[in-house]
């Protein structure tokens, strides 16, 4: 089931699922359940999220393209919850960086509170996934020494549209990356350094994860600059498609 958060018609912020026929229908998260279709006017990022908890180099490919060597461990940092944004939604080019890039993720959003679980354990704790681009100041990374600034401007963070709950199998998605129609980034989840459950289960023994909490899995290689008017685009095998201009 594909679920989220969209504004109806009458302002309120709603949980929301996707119909198979591609309506919009009320979702109760208690429940687990969709009813009535919903009239809305967009959809909002799909979870509020107190901590997006970011993977560096979790592709061999990308830490290669980095130049940088292949981690015995993972290897994290973090996005302010003000740096998301939804589906349709503007990456705002801010004025102190000149190389602005893209990276796209598979996300994976958290169920329930999350503390001291084991691999086996960490599945239990998720609700499901999502499409996820971790826009990053290029340049300002690299001046820096660390990431912060680098990877925490408002809208680097386009999370969506949609939370999908059904992944029999998240490590054997297509995922790809696209500027103005253009493949730029191409690859399967196959290909991530550490699994998932492992993923869940280091961040728990750091930090408890809570519901509605983001964990960014890492970009393959290709990453690349973005420019204003570019419209850049997130896709993921049975997950869905995130699109945003870049203004």
């Amino acid at each position: 089931m594909k679920i989220g958060r969209a504004l109806r018609s009458d302002g309120a912020a709603v949980w929301a699922a996707l119909g198979q026929d591609g309506t919009t229908l009320a979702y109760d998260p208690a429940t687990g359940t969709s009813g009535a279709e919903l009239s809305i006017t967009r959809l909002l990022p799909p979870c509020r999220p107190s901590k997006i908890v970011c993977l560096g180099l979790n592709y061999r490919d990308h830490a290669q393209e980095m130049g940088l060597a292949i981690p015995d461990e993972p290897i994290l940092f973090l996005k302010p919850p003000s740096s998301i944004i939804g589906h349709g939604d503007a990456i705002v080019y801010p004025d102190q960086s000149h190389r602005v890039d893209y990276e796209a993720e598979l996300a994976v959003v958290m169920a329930r509170r999350c503390r001291m679980v084991s691999p086996d354990e960490a599945s239990g704790c998720i609700l499901g996934y999502t499409c996820l681009n971790d826009v990053t100041a290029r340049d300002l990374q690299a001046k820096d020494g660390q990431w912060t600034r680098a990877k925490s401007f408002d809208t680097f963070a386009p999370v969506g549209p949609w939370i999908e709950t059904a992944i029999a199998d998240p490590h054997d998605l297509d995922i790809r990356l696209l500027v103005n129609g253009e493949v730029r980034q191409s690859s399967n989840t196959r290909h991530l350094i550490f699994s998932i459950p492992e993923i869940v289960s280091y961040i728990a023994g750091i930090m408890t994860l809570e519901p509605g909490d983001v964990i960014a899995t890492g970009t393959p290689s290709g990453i690349g600059p973005l420019n204003r008017g570019d419209v850049v685009r997130v896709e993921i095998q049975d997950i869905g498609v995130l699109e945003n201009r870049v203004v």
